[in-house]
């Protein structure tokens, strides 16, 4: 089935962000400082967490395989759609489309995963301290992240296999910037109940599992926060799970909006402005998030920019 759909539609056509060409320009540079600062931001995070041994710890190593999921679903979207800004036809094969989809949701629910034993990091450390070295080893730690992206790569095959064995004969043109999910369902003149409860069921499963961990974890490190006596221990322990809790809310509050809602809720802008969002805004701002929240990852920079320094005065006195 899916070699004769391939036949049958060689390729798709993108409409793109607006289809107004005056705004190609400005966008294309916008969105090429996003990318940028995105590129910048995650490698950085994921070499400092290499780097400096003050990271090498369980909260760093998610962290870093957060920058490398973030960095691998925006390359994913953000490349193609800056080249649509320039050229026409905003075109990809079917095997681009289908690659392109499967790298997105393969990563962006390696992210969500990510996010959820993060939270559980937390709880643990903060909840059972004297355990944590014992609960969030080294080759725990490596299960759970190995974990998350065989569950990102097994949730993203059932998805593409779901999606790209319909027949696509209504028509080639997708009404968005990148291979999503739901406008390809629009496309398809097949029955796509199965296919859309499966996605429902899954991505449902996924991201309720994750979010009932949060929820539990944040519940229980309130819980224990507010034992804390000292007011400087409360703020400290907060400290600690802040830029956590931000990147958690700007993920999952657009994933829900943009996947859980009635379908009578759709709008096409909507959905366009979300899934910009969440598919290339998101990855740069969680860097940010992690750098500006977190002192560690701040002093980590510091010395790396301070070394760097030094090493340039060197050089050149030389």
């Amino acid at each position: 089935m899916l070699m004769l759909n391939k036949s049958y539609m060689v390729e798709f056509l993108f409409t793109g962000l607006t289809d107004k060409p005056e705004l190609n320009i400005p966008l294309f540079l916008i969105f090429l400082f996003i990318y940028s600062t995105t590129l910048v931001g995650n490698i950085g995070i994921i070499i400092l967490g290499l780097v400096d041994k003050r990271l090498h710890r369980p909260m760093y190593l998610f962290l870093c395989n957060l920058s490398f999921a973030d960095l691998t679903y925006s390359s994913a979207v953000s490349p193609k759609m800056l080249k649509d800004f320039l050229c026409e036809p905003k075109a990809i094969s079917f095997v681009g489309c289908a690659l392109q989809m499967y790298v997105f949701v393969s990563f962006a629910t390696i992210e969500c995963l990510l996010l959820g034993i993060m939270a559980y990091d937390r709880y643990v450390a903060i909840c059972s301290p004297l355990q944590y070295g014992i609960l969030m080893s080294s080759i725990v730690c490596v299960r759970m992240v190995a974990a998350a992206y065989f569950g990102g790569f097994m949730t993203a095959l059932v998805h593409s296999v779901g999606v790209f064995h319909l027949n696509f004969c209504k028509s080639r043109i997708i009404d968005h910037f990148f291979c999503d999910i739901p406008p390809l369902y629009k496309l398809s003149c097949s029955d796509v109940t199965v296919s859309l409860s499966i996605l429902i069921i899954l991505g449902g499963l996924v991201t309720m599992s994750c979010l009932i961990l949060i929820l539990f974890s944040y519940f229980n490190i309130v819980l224990a926060i507010m034992k804390i006596k000292s007011a400087l221990g409360r703020y400290k322990a907060f400290n600690t799970c802040a830029s956590h809790m931000t990147a958690v809310s700007i993920f999952y509050g657009t994933v829900l909006f943009m996947y859980f809602r009635p379908s009578t809720s759709y709008a096409l802008q909507q959905d366009r402005v979300a899934s910009v969002f969440y598919s290339i805004i998101i990855p740069m701002l969680n860097p940010l998030i992690y750098s500006l929240r977190n002192t560690e990852v701040k002093e980590a920079l510091k010395s790396s920019l301070k070394c760097s320094k030094e090493n340039v005065i060197t050089e050149s006195i030389i």
